[in-house]
Order: C-alpha cells, then structure tokens, then sequence
C-alpha cells in the first residue's frame, strides 16, 4: 500500500516537470483548465518509455563491450607481434 503511494507521488512529480509550462497543474489551458490524465495511462506511458531506455542500454552496452574486446585483441596482437620480433 505504501509502495503505491510512493509510485503515485513519484509519478504526479514526473508529470509536473515533463509537462510543457502552459499545461502544468494549477495552469490555465482553456475553459475546463488543465488537461488531467488517469494514473494508470500516466503508468503505462512511463513503462513504455522505461522498456524504450532498457532496449537503448542494451545495445550501448553491446557496443560497449565490442569496443572492449577490440581493444583487448589489438594490445593481445601488438604483444604477440613485439614477443616474435
């Protein structure tokens, strides 16, 4: 129950800094005010974006690690090279 409340803090916080300056809450947007979405749209909206960041650091990591082993086989290889001269 607390973790709840804890995650709907968390994402009434998120929504204020991510929402553009004119639709924040307590902003006058028009005639019926701010625009106000549900928690679970807000909820789905921000697991889609956390599933899009994880998919995006899988593959840095990937690179990552390419450019590690590639750096390892080139002083691997100019070892074995200076050891033959």
């Amino acid at each position: 129950m607390q973790r709840e409340a804890e995650m709907e803090a968390e994402a009434e916080a998120v929504a204020t800094k991510t929402a553009p300056a004119g639709r924040r809450r307590g902003a006058q947007t028009g005639p019926r005010g701010p625009r106000q979405g549900s928690a679970a749209a807000f909820r789905a909206a921000v697991e889609e974006r956390l599933r899009a960041l994880e998919r995006e650091m899988a593959e840095v990591k990937g690179r990552v690690n390419g450019l590690i082993f590639l750096i390892a086989g080139t002083v691997a290889t100019q070892v074995i090279l200076r050891l033959m001269q």
